[in-house]
């Protein structure tokens, strides 16, 4: 298992733990990426869960935003437009864009283990509403999108068996779109979760045409190098998110060793994926100060 699928596995044996799938649907999940029963219930035991007395109950959906009534981060978001452009060898890679009228600069919007949703799409609009265009690409592209799947477990699993190196050509695919749609602007990355991971990979690959990165609560690649990137970058990490909070201090030396203007910022009181206002962690006040404190470093590095 890669470091990637170990990651995928982990997200999703704690949304059993936290209550928000069911055993046989975190047994499920984890049998799409892989893991015989034995290692898919070593694992959940692992990260704290106990046997369901009833294992073959129905599975629970994940849990709407807590309180009903919360607000996404940000602005209300411009249209998103369904677009393609050409990925490596020949692909065609699929992405949501949504222009600036007036761009300070231009991000790349990296989504999570579920792929591009509604609710990514929904960050690229806010983004382009607070001034900066933004090009939400599919990494699942080539198996037709992220819509090409039956739910989002299928997601997970395909993306857990994609080759890292293919994720950094289609992200490089996707930094050369943003940098022909938005010409002349300052280019940066966001990434929430898994694409957080992926804005530390392409980072660590030696992309060069970044001047702005933001991870949240992205788990940092093993022996991550970055001395071939020049981005300034802000990561954003929950407090009550200890399985990617245990690469934090790597980050911290990654960073300081490749001399990158950067600062790493714990947002207290808040697990992972408090920023996605579609699930079950969301947390309103503390979304919208890490979307305002995105804004400042964007508007520093990008303008």
């Amino acid at each position: 298992m890669t470091p990637f699928q170990r990651y995928l596995a982990e997200e999703v044996a704690l949304d059993h733990v936290e209550g928000l799938i069911s055993r046989r649907e975190a047994l499920r999940r984890l049998g799409l990426l892989g893991l015989a029963l034995p290692a898919a219930t070593a694992l959940l035991a692992a990260c704290g869960a106990t046997p369901d007395t009833d294992p073959a109950s129905t599975p629970t959906p994940l849990a709407a935003s807590p309180s009903g009534t919360a607000s996404p981060a940000g602005p209300a978001p411009l249209p998103t437009q369904e677009i393609t452009f050409p990925g490596p060898d020949g692909t065609t890679l699929r992405a949501a864009w949504a222009p600036a009228a007036d761009p300070k600069g231009a991000v790349l919007v990296m989504h999570e283990n579920r792929g591009l949703t509604d609710h990514i799409r929904s960050v690229a609009g806010r983004l382009a509403a607070s001034g900066y265009s933004a090009l939400a690409p599919d990494l699942l592209s080539r198996e037709g999108g992220t819509a090409a799947f039956a739910d989002t477990a299928q997601v997970t699993a395909k993306l857990g068996e994609i080759a890292q190196e293919r994720f950094v050509a289609d992200m490089k695919a996707a930094v050369g779109e943003l940098e022909k749609r938005a010409r002349g602007a300052g280019l940066g990355m966001i990434g929430f979760c898994f694409g957080g991971g992926m804005t530390w990979l392409l980072l660590s690959s030696g992309e060069t045409r970044l001047a702005a990165a933001a991870p949240f609560y992205g788990p940092l690649p093993d022996d991550a190098d970055l001395t071939g990137t020049e981005a300034s970058v802000l990561a954003i990490y929950a407090e009550q998110d200890d399985r990617v909070n245990a690469t934090r201090d790597a980050a911290e030396a990654a960073l300081t060793k490749a001399g990158l203007t950067h600062e790493l910022v714990t947002v207290p009181g808040v697990g992972h994926a408090f920023f996605n206002d579609t699930g079950a962690r969301y947390d309103e006040r503390a979304a919208s100060q890490a979307y305002d404190y995105v804004l400042t470093w964007f508007g520093r590095h990008l303008s």
